[in-house]
């Protein structure tokens, strides 16, 4: 059975520090795409359920709406973040460096942006990959380039290692960059952190070609990976019939789903 508190995201503090976006959260209206960060996303839309359920709208399981906040835990002029991408490659990884750096730097003023190197290998001194200071002039044409310019392994690493870095720096906001792996890597290095009853957020950004997660419009590389799935069928569609009984068969990727050959699909005769 899901309850509303299995949504609800650990807080670190009382967040009393004025955002310097909430100027413009003020200024925003609501739709159905911009809702108040006190309402609710409901993990079941269904109303029969809602209402057979008995509960309360306050009471039914629901997320928070993702996005900026009015107020804020860490003094952005006193936060140094920290950036790290792990995994298998993704086209928009270099995107992702570059909106979190600028975000950072320009709408919160986070004067401290580190990034590792070669995944979580980077947190560890004895790989002996050395850290990269982040600036806007840094970052400001990497989404033009393919890979990642913080380069990325697979492996797991000790999360004490890893965290004992973090405090050693000073860094009090993590944001971590891969899939299913490196996400569960994260999740190890937030128990971590709990343990020792240190402030460090960890932010977590999803990886995925795939776009096979629910409760989102779209990950970032979906784009690329159906736009280039189209031009492999558009050249087997030209050689199959150009042939007698031609035949063109394209295989993508997807795991448990099939959201590329769909979007493929659809690009292709919609």
């Amino acid at each position: 059975m899901v309850e509303a508190t299995d949504f609800v995201v650990k807080s670190l503090g009382n967040c009393r520090v004025d955002s310097p976006l909430a100027t413009l959260l003020s200024g925003r209206s609501r739709s159905i795409t911009n809702v108040d960060e006190s309402d609710r996303v409901l993990f079941d839309d269904i109303a029969s359920i809602a209402i057979a359920s008995g509960l309360s709208a306050s009471e039914l399981p629901g997320f928070e709406p993702a996005g900026p906040r009015k107020k804020i835990d860490f003094d952005p002029s006193r936060t140094r973040a920290g950036i790290v991408t792990c995994g298998g490659l993704c086209p928009g990884f270099n995107d992702v460096i570059r909106a979190l750096v600028m975000e950072l730097t320009f709408r919160y003023g986070v004067r401290k942006i580190t990034g590792f190197r070669n995944g979580y290998q980077g947190f560890i001194a004895r790989h002996g990959h050395p850290i990269v200071e982040l600036t806007p002039d840094l970052v400001s044409h990497i989404n033009e380039k393919g890979g990642t310019i913080l380069g990325t392994s697979r492996g797991q690493q000790d999360p004490a290692e890893i965290v004992d870095c973090l405090e050693q720096m000073g860094i009090n906001m993590l944001c971590v960059v891969g899939g299913d792996g490196t996400l569960r890597g994260a999740l190890a290095i937030t128990k971590e952190i709990a343990e020792r009853g240190l402030k460090i957020a960890v932010v977590g950004i999803p990886k995925t070609i795939d776009n096979d997660i629910m409760y989102i419009d779209q990950s970032f590389g979906f784009q690329t990976a159906f736009s280039m799935a189209s031009e492999a069928i558009r050249s087997a569609h030209a050689e199959a019939i150009s042939s007698a009984n031609g035949v063109g068969l394209v295989k993508v990727m997807g795991r448990h789903s099939g959201f590329i050959a769909l979007q493929t699909i659809e690009t292709l005769f919609s």
